[in-house]
């Protein structure tokens, strides 16, 4: 089992699937494919192609699902303060778009100017 998995992604307990993980295995919380750079031990965003394992081919997107056959899952994957940061970038962006926002009108000046055109 793995007990001490958490998700790359969502930090999600993975204790529900078995070792080692297949290439199809999904986050059961936030659905993510985990066979992946971002959940592999080997990954390193410090070091050329991100990655420790001097053999292994390139990955260009590190969170898509691979075939690279050097993957371990990684205990540390999770970043919590990178959650932190991914969480704040939505409230921000949901906020530009809150409906309940009424400091600009609905409709502008020149639109209602048009719309009177066709009473």
């Amino acid at each position: 089992m793995a007990d001490d998995l958490l998700c790359y992604r969502c930090g999600a307990s993975l204790a529900e699937l078995s070792l080692p993980l297949s290439r199809q295995d999904e986050c059961p919380a936030c659905s993510v494919y985990l066979h992946v750079c971002r959940m592999c031990e080997f990954y390193d965003p410090r070091v050329p192609k991100q990655c420790r394992e001097d053999d292994a081919e390139e990955v260009v997107e590190k969170e898509r699902l691979n075939f690279c056959e050097w993957f371990k899952p990684g205990y540390e994957a999770f970043d919590a303060s990178r959650a932190q940061q991914e969480a704040k970038a939505k409230d921000a962006l949901a906020a530009l778009f809150d409906p309940g926002d009424t400091s600009e009108p609905h409709q502008d000046d020149q639109s209602s100017e048009a719309e009177k055109l066709f009473e």
